[in-house]
C-alpha cells in the first residue's frame, strides 16, 4: 500500500459575522443634507387643563419648534403621556398633528408614564395602537442611513446580563456595520444622572441602567462608532463623558420640571430652571454638531423664544 502525503491548503479564517440587521432602516437617499436628528422626552401629553403634571403651553411650543426643525428623526425617551390611556394618546396625537403631515420620522421608547393607570397589557396596546409599526416589540433599533443607528431600550424590562433584551442590545453592537460611525440609544431611565441625596433621590441611576453603562465602558473604546445615550425620567437637562460615551439627560419635554444638584462630573453646569428644552444633533461631515435648545418664555400666554445653553461636538472616527 502507498500512502500518498497531500499538503493541505491552511483553513482559511472564519469569516467576520453579518453585520446585525436593525428593526427599521432609512435609506441615505432619502435623508437630507445636513442631517438633523432631535431627541427629548418627558412630555406627559395629557388634557390641556391639567397644568401641574405637564406644562401645556411648553408642551406645545416644543413640539411646534421641532417640527420647524425638520428632522430626519425625533427620538423620544419616554413619558409621552401622563396615564398610558387613551385619551391621554389622543392629545398626544392631536398636539403633534404638525409632525405627521411633515411625515417625521418618530422613534420612541417606552417610559414609566406609559404604564399608569392601566394593566400592563393594555397600556402595551395603547403604545402599539400609537405606534402600530412597533407592535409586538418593546425595543428595537433602526438605522438612519448608513453612518447613524439608534437604538430604543425599554428600561421597564431587564438590561441586566444575561436578560433577553441584553442579549439582543449586545448582538446588535457587536453587529454593526462597517459604516455606522454613530451609535444613538434612546432609553427613560437614565445610566448616569446627577446623583441626588435629598431632590428626587428616587430618580438616581438604578443597577438596571447602570449595567449597561458598565458594558458600554468595555466596549465603546475599541468601536468604530461613538455611542450617545439620551435618558429622560429626570425633568431636567444634563450632560456626561465616561470613557467616549456621552451621556444625556433629557427631560424637558413638559413634565413637572426638577431641580437637581450639579455634581463637578456634569459638563452643564448653569443654573437655568426650568429647562424646558430638546437637544439638536446635526451631522457635518466627520462632525456631530450638538446643542439644547431651551424655552425661555415657558409662562407666557404663546411661548415662542428659544436660546442655545449647551453646545457640545463629537468627532466621528476614520
Amino acid at each position: 500500500m502507498v500512502l500518498l502525503l497531500v499538503s493541505l491548503p491552511a483553513w482559511p479564517a472564519s469569516p467576520l459575522p453579518p453585520p446585525a440587521r436593525t428593526t427599521f432602516s432609512v435609506r441615505d437617499r432619502d435623508l437630507a443634507s445636513p442631517l438633523i436628528l432631535v431627541a427629548y422626552g418627558d412630555a406627559r401629553f395629557t388634557d390641556g387643563a391639567e397644568n401641574r403634571a405637564s406644562n401645556p403651553g411648553a408642551r406645545r411650543a416644543l413640539v411646534a419648534k421641532i417640527a420647524a426643525e425638520n428632522p430626519a428623526a425625533v427620538l423620544i425617551n419616554g413619558d409621552i403621556p401622563w396615564h398610558g390611556i387613551v385619551p391621554d394618546y389622543a392629545v398626544f396625537r392631536d398636539e403633534t398633528r404638525a409632525w405627521r403631515e411633515q411625515h417625521l420620522r418618530t422613534y420612541p421608547a417606552l417610559g414609566n408614564h406609559e404604564f399608569a393607570a392601566c394593566e400592563e397589557w393594555a397600556c402595551l396596546e395603547h403604545w402599539w395602537e400609537a405606534f402600530p409599526k412597533l407592535r409586538g416589540r418593546r425595543w428595537y433599533s433602526v438605522s438612519i442611513g448608513t453612518k447613524i443607528v439608534s437604538i430604543a431600550l425599554d428600561t421597564g424590562s431587564a438590561l441586566l446580563p444575561g436578560s433577553p433584551q441584553r442579549i439582543w442590545f449586545e448582538d446588535q453592537v457587536a453587529g454593526l456595520g462597517p459604516a455606522v460611525r454613530l451609535v444613538l440609544i434612546v432609553m427613560h431611565h437614565p445610566p448616569v444622572a446627577d446623583v441626588q441625596s435629598s431632590k428626587q433621590p428616587d430618580h438616581n441611576p438604578r443597577a438596571n441602567e447602570i449595567s449597561l453603562a458598565e458594558y458600554l465602558r468595555t466596549v465603546a473604546p475599541n468601536s468604530t462608532a461613538q455611542f450617545v445615550v439620551s435618558a429622560g425620567h429626570i425633568h431636567n437637562y444634563e450632560r456626561f463623558a465616561d470613557d467616549g460615551v456621552v451621556y444625556l439627560v433629557s427631560g424637558g419635554g413638559g413634565a413637572t420640571p426638577y431641580e437637581v444638584d450639579r455634581t463637578d462630573l456634569d459638563r452643564y453646569q448653569s443654573g437655568d430652571f426650568p429647562n424646558y428644552h430638546y437637544v439638536r444633533f446635526e451631522l457635518r461631515g466627520d462632525r456631530v454638531l450638538g446643542e439644547i435648545v431651551r424655552l425661555g418664555d415657558y409662562d407666557a400666554p404663546a411661548p415662542h423664544q428659544w436660546e442655545t445653553r449647551d453646545r457640545f461636538e463629537i468627532t466621528l472616527r476614520p
